[in-house]
């Protein structure tokens, strides 16, 4: 795992039960990760959105006495002055936004220097025929995009991008088909379907991989390997460009796991070709 702040506060928070505001309190921390050891409580109570109180129970949970013994312990693992946080006062809402995404996606790049997570991820996907990959609400396009590009190297996609009650029909029938994993895209606001659903597949006996837009998204408790990749908040709409590069990586793991995803790519292009399929 990388060593970066936001890498060493994961570690902090794993093996704790977290309610759900704790939980908000710990994605926050994570996506500020450089200024939080800077913060007093009311500061980070202010921008996790939750009361002062909150973040005394919080550090307790953790095993500190109190806040101030927590963010005496950040200070040691955080660099030694605040980072300067370099802000163009010139920049509209929009540009604002993209530079919002160009730092999720350095976080997502500082994330995938150890990519042993991604590997297994691969070697699961690759793996389980069929493979179901699960996207609802706003993680639809996500899960549609995956399984678009995944079929062309997998023998046997099954997109679950509706909900409704014959969501756990199609992945009972996957299962019965040989399914041993599901991938799972889950973005905010996260759908109790999702939540649902993850937890049948478990009980299917599917190994769950999730992307979320943070390891402590309330899907956590039901992934078995879940890989955080932040979205945008930037704008009226979250943004996810993340996800959607952590996808492809994901396909590229997949890829490299399936003996034969070359020659079913070559295959692909030559029908492609034959159809005149593609005016390029």
């Amino acid at each position: 795992m990388s060593d970066s702040p936001a890498a060493r506060l994961q570690k902090l928070f794993e093996g704790h039960r977290l309610t759900p505001t704790q939980r908000r309190i710990a994605h926050c921390m994570v996506r500020g990760a450089a200024e939080v050891p800077f913060l007093s409580s009311v500061e980070l109570a202010e921008l996790a959105g939750v009361s002062q109180p909150s973040v005394t129970r919080f550090a307790v949970a953790l095993g500190f006495d109190g806040y101030p013994a927590l963010r005496r312990h950040l200070r040691e693992v955080a660099p030694a002055e605040p980072p300067r946080v370099v802000r163009e006062e010139s920049y509209n809402e929009y540009q604002q936004a993209v530079e919002g995404e160009i730092e999720n996606l350095r976080r997502l790049a500082t994330m995938l220097a150890d990519p042993a997570p991604v590997e297994e991820a691969g070697r699961l996907l690759a793996g389980s025929s069929p493979l179901p990959v699960l996207g609802l609400r706003a993680a639809s396009s996500q899960a549609r995009g995956f399984a678009y590009f995944a079929a062309k190297v997998h023998p046997d996609v099954r997109l679950l991008d509706e909900g409704g009650s014959m969501l756990a029909d199609r992945i009972d029938a996957a299962a019965t088909a040989g399914a041993s994993a599901l991938l799972c895209f889950a973005l905010p606001r996260h759908p109790r379907e999702v939540l649902e659903a993850l937890e049948h597949a478990r009980g299917a006996g599917l190994t769950t991989v999730t992307v979320a837009d943070s390891a402590f998204a309330p899907v956590a408790r039901y992934s078995d390997l879940l890989i955080p990749a932040p979205v945008g908040t930037g704008l009226a709409f979250d943004t996810a460009c993340a996800p959607m590069l952590l996808g492809r990586v994901l396909l590229e793991a997949m890829a490299d796991a399936l003996p034969d995803a070359q020659a079913r790519l070559e295959s692909f292009d030559a029908r492609a070709a034959a159809r005149g399929l593609f005016v390029e």
